[in-house]
């Protein structure tokens, strides 16, 4: 049954040695980096201690399903950290230096608070449209609810890349009210939000994730009620917008609604 879900965005500066150091206990909590990363490690902590398992949705260049067995580096972003979906088999498969950066930053979390756990990961492309992102999300929920064991679903996306003037994507002037759009409708859980995003504005605005957000959107398409959401993390340190959640399904024990 699905339980849970969190949204992380997928930046490689959440890995510690992609930024030229190695995690360090008692980090400055004020340094945007270790705020946003510290957001993504409790959100999966938060999955790990409803669910053992995971499905992870992500964007990508095109359609792809990717298994426990799937093992991946970063050494494309600068550092060879090798993570996987699954507990590492014997001999390990090797590491796939293109695996889409979605399904590495969900290896990566994975092992860091949940290293026995296998996960699948999905990803849509990036032109998917809102109503086959709304059924993917809805036909996932009903995959899950099927079986009587507890899911979590993670949800790696990232929101508008033109922010700012050293924002990757450069600045656009309209970026900033679709982000705030979209922060409002990820603090609220607004399916109804998630599902106005406009694909080919998105793409303008370098608002890769939109498809992930929307596919999240109709994981609770069903529901009496949008979804309550816990927001752990809401910022554009670096011209891009970022948003970490927990979300529960209204009517859940616990819920208070």
């Amino acid at each position: 049954m699905f339980s849970i879900a969190a949204l992380v965005p997928s930046p490689p500066m959440l890995v510690p040695e992609l930024c030229g150091r190695a995690p360090a206990p008692g980090a400055d909590p004020g340094d945007p980096v270790v705020a946003l990363r510290t957001a993504a490690l409790d959100a999966a902590t938060a999955l790990a201690a409803v669910a053992e398992r995971w499905t992870v949705l992500g964007v990508g260049e095109r359609d792809g399903n990717f298994g426990p067995a799937t093992t991946g580096t970063f050494r494309g972003f600068g550092a060879d950290v090798v993570v996987g979906l699954g507990p590492a088999a014997v001999p390990p498969a090797p590491a796939d230096v293109q695996l889409p950066l979605p399904v590495l930053v969900a290896g990566w979390l994975r092992e860091q608070v949940a290293p026995t756990i296998s996960i699948q990961a999905r990803l849509l492309a990036a032109d998917t449209t809102p109503a086959e992102c709304l059924r993917a999300g809805a036909a996932l929920r009903a995959e899950l609810d099927a079986d009587p064991a507890p899911h979590a679903v993670l949800v790696l996306a990232d929101g508008a890349a033109t922010l700012t003037l050293a924002a990757p994507g450069y600045l656009d002037d309209r970026a900033a009210p679709v982000q705030t759009a979209l922060d409002t409708a990820l603090r609220t859980g607004s399916r109804a939000g998630l599902a106005a995003l406009d694909p080919a504005l998105c793409a303008e605005l370098v608002l890769d994730g939109r498809a992930a957000y929307q596919a999240l959107g109709g994981l609770f398409a069903g529901d009496p009620a949008d979804p309550r959401v816990r927001t752990l993390y809401q910022g554009a340190p670096y011209g891009v917008g970022y948003d970490v959640s927990v979300w529960h399904p209204c009517g859940q024990e616990g819920d208070g609604r």
